[in-house]
């Protein structure tokens, strides 16, 4: 295996990060640095870090899932609902969601085992953005927008600035994109109860640089490699 693979999967840094402190002369293989690009390692050599020796992790996965709204984003509940986490019982390691979607609502959901980059995922400090499509009753105006725009007060503090474009006006109802970074409970439902609309449907379509795109309600898929390297590379 080569070695930056190696220092990815015992979770040290993404490959490219790895790559580059092979390159600055951070890594040794049973003693000896490491400069060059390429160096394969078996099973039983000592790879070390700044002088500190790494191991192999689990192979670390990462999922996106299309959850469908009547299901909830816990290894279980207590009211019997259905979890996200029945679909992934038989899966070759644990899994865990990375922040949670509503019982009602539906759309991306991620999944890993790699605890240290969920952890970052979901830090304020981060302002990981989430766009959700939302079908409410009624017509949404310019000056509603707006107030999405500049917060809306929630519990006796205002939401950061919001992302809001309306995407179509039916006859009796809108749908509108939202672009939240915050993880406040049901937060955009409410924003939009605040200002006099109904929520009929919430969807999740976009989770920092992750797009839902086609993939089916219900459905998974594994996150590709650059997909991967961009959730990184945000954190």
């Amino acid at each position: 295996m080569r070695l930056q693979k190696y220092l990815a999967l015992c979770g040290v840094a993404s490959r490219r990060h790895a790559e580059e402190m092979i390159a600055a002369g951070r890594v040794s293989v049973n003693g000896q640095t490491i400069t060059e690009m390429g160096v394969q390692v078996e099973e039983g050599d000592c790879v070390a870090v700044d002088g500190k020796r790494v191991f192999q992790e689990a192979e670390k996965r990462y999922i996106m899932y299309h959850k469908p709204a009547g299901e909830v984003t816990t290894v279980s509940d207590p009211e019997g609902r259905h979890t996200v986490m029945e679909h992934f019982a038989d899966f070759p390691v644990r899994l865990f969601p990375v922040g949670r979607l509503d019982y009602d609502s539906e759309g991306l959901l991620l999944l890993t085992n790699d605890g240290e980059l969920a952890e970052k995922l979901m830090h304020p400090s981060h302002e990981v953005e989430k766009g959700y499509l939302a079908r409410v009753s009624g017509s949404v105006n310019d000056e509603e927008l707006r107030a999405l725009r500049g917060g809306i007060l929630l519990d006796d503090h205002k939401t950061s600035p919001a992302k809001a474009k309306l995407i179509r006006q039916e006859a009796f109802a809108a749908v509108v994109l939202v672009t939240i970074h915050e993880g406040r409970n049901r937060q955009v439902r409410r924003m939009f109860e605040a200002l006099g609309h109904k929520v009929f449907m919430l969807r999740r379509i976009r989770f920092g640089p992750l797009s839902l795109d086609e993939l089916p309600r219900g459905s998974w898929r594994n996150l590709t490699a650059h997909e991967i390297e961009r959730l990184k590379e945000i954190t």
